[in-house]
C-alpha cells in the first residue's frame, strides 16, 4: 500500500485540534446521551440519505455494507475484526480532507466514506468503529486513538488514527490501521505514540485507564459527525 500524503502535526489545524485538548486533566461530566452512537440503526432511512446525496454507486456501497454485518453477525470476536477491518482498507481510497471535502480537517459519517469511496485515517476509524458497535462489540471495548504515526526511517511525525480493540480497560490494545494491514497489538507498534483516545461515552489521555472527559465536549469534529449520523439514519 502506498503511504498517504503525510499531515504532520505542525500544520495550522492539529496545531489548534491538539490545543483544544490540553485541558483533559479536567474532568467534565459524562452522560450527555452519545453512547447510543452504532446503535437504533435504521437500514431504509440509510438507504434514502445514501441515494439523495451519492446515488447508485453509494447506494451499491451501502448494501455491500449490509451484507458484511449480515455475514458477520455470527462470527466470532476475531473474524469481525478482522473483516471490518479489511473491507474498509480495501474499498476506501486514502485521500486527504482538503482533496476530498476541501476542507483540512473533516471527520466523515460512515455513509459519507462509503458514499465517496474516499476518506483519511480518522474517516477509516469512525467507519470500522460504528460497524463494529453494529455488530455487537461493546462500545466501551472500543476506543479511537489519535497517534504520533512515525513513517519509516525519514523521522517524519504524521498525525493519525486508529482503531483499538480493548478486552479491558488495561488491555493491551488490538490496532486496526489503514496503514498497516494486520491487526496488531499496541506494544508491537513502536512507530505510533498515543496522544489520546476516545469512543462514545469516554476520553482518555495517552495510556490512562480512566476516562478524564466527555467526547462530545471536547471533541467537536466527533460532535458534528454524531449530529449528521442522526440525520442519515445511524442513530
Amino acid at each position: 500500500m502506498s503511504l498517504p500524503h503525510l499531515r504532520t502535526l505542525d500544520s495550522p489545524g492539529r496545531r489548534r485540534f491538539l490545543a483544544g485538548l490540553g485541558g483533559l486533566g479536567l474532568a467534565i461530566g459524562l452522560g450527555l446521551g452519545p453512547a447510543s452512537v452504532g446503535a437504533n440503526l435504521s437500514p431504509e432511512r440509510l438507504r434514502r440519505s445514501m441515494q439523495a446525496q451519492y446515488g447508485a454507486s453509494g447506494l451499491a456501497s451501502l448494501e455491500a455494507w449490509f451484507a458484511l454485518l449480515e455475514r458477520l453477525r455470527p462470527a466470532g470476536l476475531e473474524t469481525r475484526l478482522r473483516e471490518v477491518n479489511d473491507f474498509f482498507n480495501r474499498r476506501i481510497r486514502w485521500l486527504d480532507d482538503i482533496d476530498i471535502w476541501g476542507q483540512e480537517d473533516y471527520w466523515a459519517t460512515p455513509l459519507e466514506t462509503l458514499g465517496r469511496g474516499q476518506g483519511d485515517c480518522e474517516d477509516y476509524s469512525i467507519a470500522k468503529y460504528i460497524t463494529l458497535k453494529e455488530l455487537g462489540v461493546p462500545g466501551d471495548e472500543l476506543r479511537m486513538i489519535y497517534v504520533k504515526a512515525r513513517i519509516g526511517r525519514s523521522g517524519i511525525t504524521q498525525a493519525h488514527m486508529v482503531l483499538g480493540y480493548y478486552e479491558t480497560p488495561a488491555s493491551d490494545p488490538l490496532v486496526l490501521d489503514n496503514l498497516q494491514p494486520s491487526i496488531t497489538r499496541g506494544s508491537l507498534r513502536d512507530d505510533l505514540d498515543p496522544l489520546f483516545s476516545f469512543n462514545s461515552s469516554g476520553l482518555w489521555a495517552g495510556g490512562s485507564t480512566q476516562s478524564r472527559a466527555d467526547p462530545v465536549a471536547r471533541l467537536s469534529r466527533w460532535r458534528r459527525a454524531i449530529d449528521r449520523m442522526q440525520e442519515q439514519g445511524f442513530i
